[in-house]
């Protein structure tokens, strides 16, 4: 079913001469499934003929919204971002505004009554409409809401615009089954819709050809694949086949279910060479208690007979989570049970956030809500207790020599300490430097260097001489000079050591999301 409603366009509003170049902006909000529908919608707009706006610009002829339901304060960000475009629209006849995402499929009307000066308002199961919706608004002169309450197509089916060629997201599944009381997910994705093997397969190899060199397996719950077509160990088997698969050296995957993680999946990423020895696993909490109140179907000694069985057959293995402080109910002895696990836990890093009440979730009826000041004080302790083990564990780092993936993305005072930026094997961030002399990589080659000092959310590698640094020049890096080539009229070029820096880059994930 499909709810169209039409609503007031923007006073003053035309079309464009149909010769004009249009430019797009899509901006994200919200989790890795964001990120990647975005790179989705920036493929069906310049499938439409539109071009992506230069960073800095002026605002484009059509901003996208891609909106995260989630997220605490999400309505308050877009609803301030539309008001800051508000006067701006007003002075550009012709250019649109659309809103997708989570908080579109479930405020609906309430956007356009809010802000009817946008143009479209879609939702997450209706992503490849948004090129005919925008011209039936232009055509119509009025706003377009359409909101479909089942999938429409597969996303994966659609057109792609990657922020990176020598990396991308690859979605096996979207939806969820779970019933967790702080999530809207499932209510906002539906059910889980599992690919087939041989279709997500041949994107990875499509990728690879193109230059990629690592992937990321995306769902909701990434490790219940399969359970639309009855097999439960059909993830672990999607590791191994990408093991097969030549030129892809680096395959990761997000997020997983404690619940549903089992041990054919370790196994398969022990044994598989090119899946990395990192886990993303979320905990939530470490009280049995809220984790029942939160309907998150395991206990803490579940949880962490997952992370003694990982590191047993994957000792370098990095794990990051994500827990939410202050659930209704939480009482001090269930926060210190939190403490406890995150202590014995030794996460590298964690995503951690307060919560806070979601209309339409369960645990926003729940008795017991705690006062803000309350929570703040116990996720002030949780940060300092994290921060300590993630200054730890780096210190871990030093000594050890690392091959990283260099990326598009350098550090705040890359230009003061002209040091490059990569990802070593377990997705730890390293600023590492190039020794005078010798070849500066491209964003997308490889570097092998020492970890010679350590920060709570970073290391840096600086070799002593040209005899502690190794370049391998990869096909990614190819990828990465024929990107430039074809959007500026020359290849990249990295500086000679010891000269300026550069700002190279790799997409990064707003906010914090729980799973």
């Amino acid at each position: 079913m499909s709810l169209t409603t039409p609503a007031i366009a923007a006073p003053g509003a035309s079309t464009p001469d149909a010769a004009e170049t249009r430019t797009y902006e899509v901006r994200t909000f919200g989790c890795q499934m964001n990120v990647h529908d975005s790179e989705r919608l920036s493929g069906l707009l310049e499938g439409a003929g539109l071009v992506r706006a230069e960073s800095g610009a002026e605002p484009a002829d059509v901003v996208v919204f891609n909106t995260c339901a989630v997220r605490e304060n999400a309505d308050n960000k877009l609803y301030g971002n539309l008001g800051i475009l508000a006067p701006v629209k007003e002075k550009r006849p012709g250019m649109q505004i659309a809103v997708g995402g989570c908080l579109a499929q479930k405020d609906r009307e309430t956007i356009l009554e809010k802000a009817p000066w946008v143009d479209v308002v879609f939702g997450t199961h209706n992503v490849g409409s948004l090129p005919a919706l925008l011209e039936r608004a232009r055509h119509n002169d009025e706003a377009q809401l359409e909101i479909l309450e089942s999938l429409e197509v597969f996303p994966s089916t659609l057109p792609t615009k990657r922020d990176n060629v020598y990396s991308g997201w690859v979605s096996i599944s979207v939806g969820c089954n779970n019933t967790c009381t702080f999530c809207i997910v499932p209510a906002l994705r539906g059910k889980e819709r599992d690919r087939r093997p041989g279709d997500i397969l041949a994107e990875i190899e499509a990728l690879v050809a193109d230059g990629a060199v690592e992937v990321t397996l995306l769902g909701q719950n990434v490790n219940t694949y399969g359970v639309e077509f009855g097999d439960r160990l059909a993830f672990g088997k999607l590791l191994r086949a990408c093991g097969g698969i030549e030129g892809l050296e680096r395959v990761r995957f997000t997020s997983p279910h404690p619940a549903s993680f089992t041990d054919d999946v370790i196994d398969a990423m022990a044994e598989t060479p090119n899946v990395m020895p990192q886990l993303h696993m979320p905990l939530q909490s470490g009280s049995d208690k809220v984790l029942k109140d939160m309907r998150r179907s395991y206990r803490s000694k579940k949880f962490l007979g997952i992370l003694e069985k990982v590191r047993e057959r994957m000792p370098d293995a990095a794990v990051t989570t994500d827990i939410i402080v202050g659930f209704p109910g939480e009482t001090e002895e269930d926060f210190q049970a939190t403490l406890d696990v995150v202590e014995q836990s030794r996460f590298s890093s964690a995503f951690t956030f307060q919560y806070s009440k979601r209309p339409g979730t369960p645990a926003a009826e729940l008795a017991d809500q705690l006062p803000k000041a309350v929570v703040q004080e116990r996720y002030e302790r949780l940060i300092a207790l994290q921060d300590r083990i993630s200054a730890e564990e780096n210190r871990r780092q030093v000594g050890k020599t690392l091959e990283l993936l260099v990326t598009a993305q350098s550090g705040r005072k890359s230009s003061e300490t002209h040091r490059l930026s990569g990802r070593a094997p377990d997705q730890r961030l390293v600023h590492f430097s190039v020794p005078k002399g010798a070849e500066a990589p491209r964003p997308g080659d490889f570097v092998t260097v020492p970890v010679t000092a350590a920060a709570p959310f970073h290391l840096l590698a600086d070799p002593a001489g040209p005899e502690q640094y190794r370049l391998r020049r990869s096909r990614a890096g190819d990828a990465w000079d024929r990107a430039q080539a074809e959007s500026c009229g020359a290849p990249a070029q990295a500086p000679a050591a010891g000269g300026k820096g550069v700002s190279l880059g790799m997409p990064t994930i707003p906010g914090r999301a729980g799973n």
